[in-house]
Order: structure tokens, then C-alpha cells, then sequence
């Protein structure tokens, strides 16, 4: 009987199981090392290691809580959850069975990529969806954001920070009148049509083309793709969840807790905020949320 397992062995599981090795509890962390940010070459806004490329983090990090003999890394999928506090049961892909007191679900999202040509080949490069992770690095040059929700319109009032050469492709959708107007006014160019195909090479785009053939010169393009957990252990948990404008999201109360005892989450799974510090920071708090609740 494990004290906590871990399934999802990202950034936010990881910093989990760091905590939890530290305060000598038994643990197991189940990885499948598909971490979502895999496209990105590198990592910023990360103290201490800005410009690291993800999965170097991820590396040193494994072999970090490698050095705490309670914790224990797996290589594997869990297809199966059940129980109750102190007496919960995963079962994995591989046909390994593991119970554990306590469960922090950490397994994170998947984008959904649109069958847009160039859209798969240069995500994470210069297909981007935030400016503080990957702005820096193209300031200065010809941006386009593709409209996805209304907090799309958002995108190009922050965006002006890095550039003021932004391009508003709507894809199909529509805006009211008075934010258009608001937008011209801020200097934004607007195109109707719909997004046809992403211009690159080795994933640096140079452009794009819009169904009715007109070519857009960019050199980053912003795009916010629907996303899914990439489990489906908290419908099978019947966990409480929440709409966000491109996915769900799982609902947690104070230190990770989710609406069932016993079952704490963390990371992109519960924060719209996708990076690396908040998910470890979100990986931390459950970890004290598991902790706290066994020593009740």
C-alpha cells in the first residue's frame, strides 16, 4: 500500500513527488513521458533556468527525486481507478495493480491540433499561445492571433507589449461592430476568412494563406486549439469540472482538493495558467493537501 500515487509525472507531479519523498511517505509516480510541452525548444520565465529546454527540465528533475528512496518512478498509463480514501486502486496499461491511501491526478492536457497544414510543425516553435513564454524571442515582428474565443480579443491589447504589428484572423467567426472599431483604432488589421494553410520551414513560419488565396506575412502566429485532460480517470471518479473557453478544467478547493476525498490534482489540469511555475506550484499545494489529509 502506497501512501499517495502520482499518475502524470510532469512538472506539477513531479514537484509533488519531491514533497512527498522529503516527508518520507511511500509513493509511486505513474508516467506515460508524453509532457505537454514537448513541441517547445525551450522554457522561460523559469528562475534559475530560463531558456532550458522542457524535457532537460524534466530530466534533471527525475533524477533529482531518483535520490529519495520512497519515491518510486514508473513508466506507464493508468486505465483504471476506484476506491475510497485510504484504500484506492489503479491499474495500469502494463497490468500492474497499485493501491495507495491517497491519489494526486496531475496528468495534464492534450491540444487538439486543427488539420490546418503547418499548424502541428511549428507548435511550440513559432505557433505559440503565450506571449510571456515565447514573445521575447520574436518582439519585434509581424504577429497574427487566430480568433478562437471573445477572450480572443483580448490577445491584441496585451500583445502590443512585444510588438505593434498584429493581425486579427477571425476564421470564420464574427465580431460586433464596437470591438472591430475598438481594434482599428488600436491599429489592428482584421481578416474575415478562414485559415488555410501555415507557411514554414523546420516549424519558423513566414506566412499564411486564407481559403479565398489571400497571403499573410507573419513570423509568429498565436492560436489557442480546444484541449482535453489526456486521461479520462476524474469522469471515471465523477469528479466536478468546469467549462473554460478552450476545454474543461478540474474544480479544486484549498490545497488541490477535488469534490472527492481523498483525490487531490494539480497542474494544467486545474489552472488555466499553462507554465512550468504554476504548475509546480499547483504540484506542491496538492502535495500538502495528500500530506495533511493522511495525518488527519
Amino acid at each position: 500500500m502506497q501512501d499517495v500515487i502520482i499518475i502524470g509525472g510532469s512538472f506539477a507531479g513531479l514537484t509533488a513527488a519531491m514533497q512527498l519523498g522529503r516527508a518520507r511517505r511511500q509513493v509511486t509516480v505513474l508516467d506515460t513521458g508524453l509532457n505537454r510541452n514537448r513541441y517547445a525548444e525551450h522554457a522561460h520565465n523559469i528562475f534559475g533556468h530560463d531558456g532550458t529546454p522542457p524535457n532537460d527540465l524534466l530530466k534533471a528533475a527525475r533524477s533529482q527525486v531518483a535520490n529519495y528512496p520512497t519515491v518510486r518512478q514508473v513508466s506507464g498509463r493508468a486505465i483504471t481507478i476506484s476506491g475510497e480514501p485510504d484504500n484506492f486502486v489503479v491499474t495500469t496499461a502494463e497490468g500492474e495493480t497499485i493501491s495507495a491511501r491517497r491519489v494526486i491526478l496531475s496528468y495534464g492536457i492534450v491540444d487538439e491540433f486543427p488539420s490546418v497544414p503547418g499548424f502541428a510543425e511549428s507548435w511550440g516553435k513559432t505557433v505559440i499561445h503565450c506571449p510571456f513564454c515565447h514573445g521575447y524571442e520574436v518582439a519585434g515582428t509581424r504577429w497574427g492571433l487566430v480568433y478562437s474565443s471573445p477572450m480572443s480579443l483580448h490577445g491584441p491589447v496585451l500583445y502590443a507589449n512585444w510588438t505593434d504589428d498584429i493581425t486579427l484572423i477571425l476564421d470564420g467567426h464574427e465580431i460586433i461592430d464596437e470591438e472591430r472599431s475598438k481594434l482599428e483604432k488600436r491599429g489592428v488589421r482584421i481578416v474575415d476568412g478562414k485559415l488555410s494553410t501555415i507557411h514554414h520551414e523546420g516549424g519558423r513560419i513566414s506566412g499564411v494563406t486564407m481559403e479565398d488565396g489571400e497571403q499573410i506575412a507573419l513570423e509568429a502566429l498565436y492560436a489557442h486549439p480546444r484541449n482535453r485532460p489526456s486521461a479520462d480517470l476524474h469522469v471515471q471518479l465523477g469528479l466536478e469540472t468546469k467549462e473554460t473557453p478552450t476545454g474543461i478544467m478540474l474544480t479544486v478547493g484549498d490545497m488541490g482538493a477535488t469534490s472527492r476525498p481523498g483525490i487531490f490534482a494539480a497542474g494544467d489540469l486545474v489552472t488555466g495558467m499553462h507554465s512550468v511555475t504554476f504548475a509546480n506550484n499547483t504540484g506542491s499545494m496538492a502535495a500538502m493537501g495528500a500530506l495533511q489529509s493522511m495525518m488527519v
